[in-house]
C-alpha cells in the first residue's frame, strides 16, 4: 500500500501540471522588462551610522558610540550583572545613568538641520 502512494504521487504531479497548462490561452504575451531605479535614488552612506568603540576596562566591557565624532552614549557590561547606560541626553557632555534604553516614552530624537 506505502509503496502504491509513492508511485501515484509522482502521477498525480504530473497529472496536475499537465491540466493546469492546458487552461493557458494562445494569445499570451511576455511582461516588459523591469526599468532601472530612479536616479534620485541616494546610495546608503556609511557616516550616518553611529561609530562603536569597544574596550575592555578592569574586566568591564566598554561600548562607546559616536555620531559626527560626538559621544552621545557609553554602554558599559560588567563580567558580573546586568549592563547600564551612560547617555549624554541634552547633549552638553554630561552623562546620565540610565538602567534601560526602554523608558517607555517615544520622543523623536531626529536630527534635522544642525548648525
Amino acid at each position: 500500500m506505502r509503496h502504491l502512494r509513492l508511485l501515484l504521487l509522482p502521477l498525480a504531479f504530473a497529472a496536475g501540471t499537465a491540466l493546469a497548462q492546458a487552461g493557458k490561452p494562445a494569445d499570451l504575451q511576455p511582461l516588459p522588462a523591469v526599468p532601472p531605479p530612479p536616479p534620485e535614488i541616494v546610495p546608503f552612506d556609511d557616516a550616518l551610522e553611529p561609530q562603536v568603540t569597544i574596550r575592555k576596562r578592569e574586566g568591564d566591557t566598554v561600548e562607546e558610540y559616536r555620531r559626527d565624532g560626538r559621544l552621545y552614549m557609553i554602554k558599559v557590561t560588567p563580567p558580573h550583572g546586568v549592563p547600564y547606560y551612560l547617555v549624554d541626553t541634552e547633549g552638553d557632555g554630561n552623562f546620565n545613568r540610565m538602567e534601560s534604553l526602554d523608558n517607555k516614552v517615544r520622543v523623536p530624537m531626529w536630527i534635522i538641520k544642525t548648525f
